[in-house]
């Protein structure tokens, strides 16, 4: 691992970015940009795993009034991302959004760029340029007639030459709380625009894989590139972009962290791949039965020494899991045996077994 990039240092919200402070996760909503019940449910369901930003599209001044009834019932920093209308950006920051995401370029004039950083720096909102490949400015697009040679350097060149043009633009009108992205949608890109885009700024870095994919891929993916960037101590805020749930994003996000010991290690689990032994659905029993220890986790304030936990599918390796495992499960037919401390205790439905295995881990 090498030491971190040193990066400026402001505060999204609450949350410290940048000069050395721990890297956070985001995620994005994906429920509809005017209905603020669903916006709340899925940031809530976000930060109860742990997320510490969270992003909202704002395509229209309706929606930026709905991120602040949002804003006011949620509990984790906001940011509003915006595309090409600046009156979307005053908006939000008039609702009380805690960052933007944009592109000063595409918003219009001088006086326009001048109206967001002017009330952005007012109200102490950080801005967030984010570019991908789609977004680059036609005058610096690569020319993708040409060879795989030219283009892996022609990519990161004009990614890291868009990024630091809107910089400019922002950094002309003396804003100078910007976060920055320049994501490509595969590894070796992401990789290289990261490197370069580091050698030539000081803002803080916002890491991500953009489309990475549906679960699997897009989390090897993001995986990949994520914690190559982080070990060579370059990041202070990362997303993993998948084709699915915001929660799951937030998910492979902190594991990334966690296996690179930048994050407590949170909950341990053991749980079997199963095979023709199996008469119990174990896969979802485990699955449950994670995502309901990470929630206590948290809530309990991620405390040292947290209960190990297994789920196991068959009586084979079960029993002797379970000896070893603080709370343990292991699959009969249909229904677990639920262990506590190597001994066991009861036998639990399928449907109860997620239930009980936490019962006892607040117990333990």
């Amino acid at each position: 691992m090498h030491s971190r990039n040193e990066t400026r240092s402001f505060k999204i919200g609450a949350l410290p970015i940048g000069g050395g402070a721990p890297v956070s996760v985001q995620s994005m909503a994906n429920a509809e940009p005017h209905d603020a019940e669903a916006l709340v449910r899925q940031v809530e369901s976000c930060a109860a795993l742990g997320c510490d930003l969270m992003r909202l599209t704002v395509p229209d001044v309706e929606a930026a009034k709905t991120l602040g009834e949002v804003k006011r019932r949620t509990s984790i920093p906001l940011v509003a991302d915006i595309h090409f209308d600046y009156r979307c950006a005053l908006a939000a920051i008039e609702a009380g959004v805690d960052a933007l995401r944009l592109n000063p370029g595409n918003i219009g004039a001088r006086d326009r760029v001048q109206a967001v950083a002017r009330a952005a720096k007012e109200r102490g909102v950080p801005i967030r340029i984010g570019v991908n490949l789609g977004s680059v400015e036609k005058d610096l697009a690569p020319d993708f007639s040409k060879g795989a040679q030219y283009l892996r350097q022609a990519i990161p060149e004009a990614l890291v030459k868009s990024a630091m043009r809107h910089v400019k633009l922002l950094e002309d009108e003396d804003f100078r709380d910007i976060v920055i992205s320049v994501k490509a949608s595969n590894v070796a890109d992401t990789l290289a625009s990261y490197r370069l885009l580091a050698e030539v700024t000081d803002c803080p870095l916002h890491l991500g894989v953009t489309e990475a994919g549906t679960l699997l891929p897009g989390t090897v993916r993001s995986s990949v590139a994520l914690g190559i960037l982080l070990a060579e101590g370059l990041g202070d805020t990362i997303r993993v972009s998948l084709t699915d749930a915001p929660e799951r994003e937030v998910r492979v996000g902190t594991e990334i962290l966690r296996s690179l010991g930048m994050k407590p290690a949170g909950p341990s689990i053991t749980s079997c791949p199963t095979c023709g032994r199996t008469k119990a659905d174990v896969f979802k029993v485990a699955a449950r039965v994670e995502e309901e220890l990470e929630k206590l986790y948290l809530k309990m304030g991620r405390p040292e020494g947290f209960p190990h936990v297994a789920v196991m599918g068959c009586v084979v390796n079960g029993p002797g899991e379970a000896k070893g495992a603080d709370v343990a499960l292991c699959g009969g037919n249909g229904e677990f045996l639920l262990y506590v401390k190597g001994k066991q205790v009861c036998k639990v439905a399928e449907d109860d077994a997620a239930a009980e295995v936490i019962k006892h881990v607040v117990l333990a």
